[in-house]
Formats: structure tokens, C-alpha cells, sequence
């Protein structure tokens, strides 16, 4: 299989800035990893000797996982540079004598003697400004020779989404004329970025799916990115469409996502050159969420999409809180593929993009 038009290149904005062709071409290829594993058969020539670095700004179970052991199952290495234990990347103005170094001299030295790094970054390392950590990101690819993969930031969380569309496409056989619902749902903390309902509109609409997000008044998505999943819509035949009615969402939907996320008013603000002006109140943003505790999703919601309807999320999940147990241990519930499915979609981004032989 050709990699032409992959090689090299970063996954960062990849609902952006990736087709939709090429979204297909990732969902093949992780679904045919996906069965090589299953058979048992080897895979460690794809990535012979490839070195993956890895920076978890913030906690993670899935994403560290999965691409530790998928980079070793394609035949490369995984090196794990956490920050704090390693001097700690900062942007230019941030820094701290003798505890960062600044972005620029991180991504040269690292893509002389790497093939890829990864980066998960949002709230509080990035301060808790909106955009802070993508374009931390950014400032990476910027200065790197090698693929820069966005493990999760305040914007997007690209390697989820395509784990997302790859079991959607496992469970329906496609896209098209399916209703998913990315809909907000409570949780008893405010440590909630947009990084996965920004995603998760963006990637069912550009794969042409009819595209529902619900959300509780305070709770929207950046502009831009609505903007983007109307376009989407339009450019698929798909549809999209926003409401403030978890009920009305969910009636006859094929995917419903319930998942939280934080309100924007509530974030920190910051000048042009990212230095912040105003503090996040997250006390002022735990008062809205108590307002709408009844944003769970639950048996009795449940009952209102398709039979054959499933529940996703992308963990972990707050439970009785924006799910209960009978939810998501019950019958419809895909969560625990989603997560296998971590595996496969991240093997098929690092193949792709680190110059994999398939």
C-alpha cells in the first residue's frame, strides 16, 4: 500500500487539514492492522527501527498505551519524555531559568535523533487559554524535521476521532444516512477541554454523517468549528445541526456521545502574544455546570435512539454523573472497542506518516 501524501506529514488539526479521502484511506489501514493482529501475524518490519518521542503534559491511559505498544508492535522504539522530568518545553516569554527550554531547541534537537514526536497538552499547562496548547503544538512542527502527532490539545483531539470513525465504520459499514449526536453531559469537575466534541462533530461531519450537537446554553463550541461542520455537511450531502434538548437529540440517533466539556466564558483570556490578561474561573464554571446536572445520559434516554443505536465515549467516563452504570455496561455500549480501537487508529497515523512499509 502507498503512502504517497502521508509521509512526513504532522497530525495536529487533521479534521482541517486531511480529506476525506484520506481519512478513508487511515480507517482502511488501521482496520486492516487491526485484522494482521488478529491473525498474529507479524508487523514489526513496518516501522523497523522508527523512533517515536512522547510528551504527556497532562495524565493518560489510552493514549500512552496504546502508542507505546503500537509503536513496538510496528518494530520502532517508544521513548517517553515526560515534562518536569525532563526540562520542560516553554514557548517563547514563558520560560523558567533552569526548569524549561524553550520549543524551538526541543523539536531541532529531537528530530535529529527521532522519527516522530507526540504531544498532549490543554488546561492547566496551557494555562487555561483557549488555543494556548495548539499552538504550542504548532511551534513544534514549526521547528521539527519530523511528523509533530497531536495526542490531545484545547482545540482537537484528532487520534481519538479517527479511533471513533474506525469503530463507527466497524459497526455500520459507513457513514452515510447515520445520526450522531455529540451531546454535553455533566460532570462533577470543570477540568474539561474542547479538544473531544470539537473533534467528534468535525470528523462524523467531513465523513458525512447527519451530525446533532447538543449542548446546554453556555456550553458551544468555538464558532470556527461549527462554521467548518456546516461546510462539511454541505460538501457530503451529510447534514448538522445544534440543540439545546439532550431528548430531542437523541431520538432515533445511531451514535450518541455524551460527554463533558468546559464553558468558554469561563476560560482564561490572552493578548496576541498569549500572555494571559484575564484568569479562568472555574468556581464561576462549576456553578453553571450544577445547573444542569440532569444532562446524564441514562436508561430512559437511552430507550429514545434506534435499536440498534450504540453509546460511545472516549474515557474515562464520569460515571453517574454524565453516565450511569446501566448505560455503559449495558448491551449498547461500544466503549471498550473504542479503546482497542486506540490501538489501530495510532498505528495507522505513526505507518503513515513515519514512512511505514504496508
Amino acid at each position: 500500500m502507498k503512502t504517497n501524501g502521508f509521509l512526513g506529514r504532522d497530525w495536529i488539526d487533521a479534521e482541517l487539514d486531511y480529506t476525506r479521502e484520506e481519512w478513508e484511506t487511515l480507517i482502511d489501514v488501521g482496520l486492516e492492522l487491526k485484522r494482521m493482529h488478529a491473525m498474529n501475524q507479524d508487523q514489526t518490519y513496518i516501522l523497523k527501527g522508527k523512533t517515536l518521542y512522547t510528551m504527556f503534559f497532562n495524565q493518560s491511559l489510552r493514549t500512552r498505551s496504546t502508542f507505546a505498544a503500537g509503536i513496538q508492535q510496528l518494530g520502532g522504539f517508544h521513548v517517553d519524555l515526560e515534562p518536569g522530568k525532563t526540562y520542560t518545553p516553554a514557548r517563547r516569554g514563558f520560560e523558567v531559568p533552569y526548569k524549561t527550554e524553550r520549543i524551538c531547541d526541543v523539536a531541532q534537537n529531537l528530530s535529529r535523533t527521532g522519527d516522530a514526536i507526540a504531544i498532549r497538552m490543554y488546561g492547566e499547562p496551557a494555562q487555561w487559554i483557549y488555543g494556548f496548547a495548539n499552538a504550542s503544538i504548532k511551534e513544534f512542527a514549526h521547528y521539527s524535521d519530523v511528523p509533530v502527532i497531536n495526542m490531545e490539545c484545547d482545540k482537537f483531539h484528532p487520534t481519538q476521532s479517527l479511533a471513533d470513525m474506525i469503530t463507527v465504520k466497524e459497526k455500520f459499514g459507513g457513514f452515510k444516512k447515520r445520526k450522531f449526536v455529540m451531546s454535553w453531559a455533566y460532570s462533577g469537575s470543570t477540568h474539561k477541554p474542547y479538544a473531544v466534541p470539537q473533534s467528534l462533530v468535525l470528523a462524523p461531519a467531513k465523513m458525512g454523517m447527519d451530525v446533532v450537537f447538543a449542548r446546554p446554553k453556555g456550553f458551544e463550541l468555538d464558532p470556527e468549528v461549527i462554521k467548518k461542520c456546516k461546510e462539511f455537511a454541505t460538501a457530503t450531502g451529510g447534514s448538522f445541526e445544534e440543540t439545546d434538548s439532550m431528548e430531542d437529540a437523541f431520538k432515533d440517533a445511531d451514535v450518541v456521545y455524551p460527554k463533558c466539556w468546559g464553558a468558554g466564558d469561563y476560560f482564561a483570556k490572552a493578548d496576541a502574544n498569549g500572555k494571559k490578561i484575564k484568569d479562568e474561573d472555574l468556581d464561576g464554571m462549576k456553578v453553571l455546570f450544577d445547573k444542569n446536572t440532569h444532562w446524564i445520559c441514562d436508561a430512559k434516554k437511552m430507550k429514545l435512539i434506534k435499536p440498534s443505536g450504540i453509546y460511545m465515549h472516549c474515557l474515562p467516563a464520569d460515571r453517574d454523573m454524565e453516565v450511569t452504570d446501566e448505560v455503559i455496561d449495558g448491551p449498547q455500549s461500544v466503549v471498550f472497542d473504542e479503546a482497542e480501537n486506540r490501538l489501530h487508529a495510532h498505528k495507522a497515523i505513526m505507518a503513515m506518516l513515519m514512512g511505514g512499509r504496508l
